[in-house]
C-alpha cells in the first residue's frame, strides 16, 4: 500500500473500527439486566470521564505538534528561496566569464528542488530529483571555488557563506519532511478512539431517542475526521490539505532568473 493511499485508507479503517465498537458498547449496553446502582453509576462516570479526557489530551497534543510541523515546512520552504536568491546575486562579485555558466546551473537547480517536491506522491521520483539537485550542487559549487581564484580575495567572505546557507537548507527540508508524529503514538490514539467509541456506544444504550444511530455517526465521524486532520497535516505533500503555495518563492525566484 503506497503511503499516498494510506492517507486515505486509514481513516476508512478508523471510521468503521469506531462504527463497529459504539455499537458493539450499544449492544453490551442493552444486555444490561438492570440499573446499575449511584455508587457505581459515579464510579462509571469518573472512568468515562478520564478515557475521554485523556483522548482530548491526545488529540490536543499530536494536532499542535502537526499543525508545528506544517509550519516548519512553510518557512524551510521560504528560506531555502531566500538563500538561493541571495546565492544567485552574489555571483555579480565573479568574473563576469564564469556567471553565464554558473547561472544557468542555478536555473537548473531551481527547477529540480521545485521538482524534488512537486512530483510527490511519488517518493521515487523525488528521490531521483533529490539525487540530480545534489549533483548540481557540487556543480555549483566546484564551478564557484574555481571562479573565486580569479575574483577579488574579499568575494570569498561573500559569495561562500550563502551557498553554504543554499545547500544546508536542503538538509533541513528533507529532515522536516521525514519527520511526523510517531507511529506508537498515532497507534495510542487510534486505540484510545476506539476505547472512547465502546463507552459512548454504552451510554447511548440508556438513551430514550430513536436517532442513536444518528449520533453513533456522527460520533465516529468527528473523530475520524479530525484525526485525519492529524495525519493531512503532517503529509502536506500527499493528502488534501497542501504546501504547494509555499513553493511560489522559488517559482518567482525561477522568473527572475530567466
Amino acid at each position: 500500500m503506497s503511503l499516498q493511499a494510506g492517507v486515505f485508507l486509514i481513516p476508512a479503517g478508523l471510521f468503521a473500527g469506531m462504527l463497529l465498537c459504539l455499537y458493539i458498547g450499544l449492544w453490551l449496553g442493552r444486555r444490561e439486566p438492570a440499573k446499575v446502582g449511584d455508587f457505581a453509576q459515579v464510579q462509571l462516570t469518573v472512568i468515562e470521564a478520564t478515557v475521554f479526557g485523556l483522548m482530548g489530551l491526545y488529540l490536543a497534543f499530536t494536532f499542535f505538534g502537526a499543525a508545528q510541523r506544517y509550519e516548519l515546512r512553510r518557512q524551510l520552504t521560504v528560506e531555502e528561496a531566500n538563500a538561493i536568491g541571495t546565492s544567485y546575486l552574489r555571483l555579480d562579485l565573479l568574473p563576469i566569464s564564469r556567471q553565464a555558466s554558473l547561472r544557468e546551473k542555478y536555473r537548473r537547480y531551481v527547477e529540480t528542488r521545485l521538482a524534488v517536491y512537486r512530483v510527490l506522491p511519488d517518493i521515487e521520483a523525488s528521490t531521483e530529483q533529490a539525487a540530480i539537485a545534489t549533483g548540481l550542487q557540487q556543480e555549483i559549487w566546484a564551478g564557484t571555488i574555481a571562479a573565486l581564484a580569479e575574483a577579488p580575495p574579499q568575494a570569498t567572505g561573500v559569495v561562500i557563506p550563502a551557498l553554504n546557507q543554499m545547500i544546508d537548507v536542503t538538509t533541513s527540508r528533507a529532515i522536516a519532511a521525514l519527520t511526523h508524529t510517531p507511529m506508537l503514538i498515532m497507534a495510542r490514539l487510534s486505540v484510545l478512539g476506539f476505547a472512547c467509541s465502546l463507552l459512548a456506544g454504552y451510554v447511548l444504550a440508556g438513551s430514550q431517542t430513536r436517532l442513536v444511530g444518528l449520533h453513533m455517526i456522527a460520533f465516529a465521524l468527528m473523530m475520524t475526521t479530525t484525526i485525519y486532520l492529524i495525519i493531512d497535516l503532517d503529509f502536506p505533500r500527499f493528502g488534501l490539505i497542501r504546501l504547494d503555495f509555499a513553493d511560489q518563492g522559488l517559482i518567482d525566484l525561477l522568473g527572475r532568473m530567466k
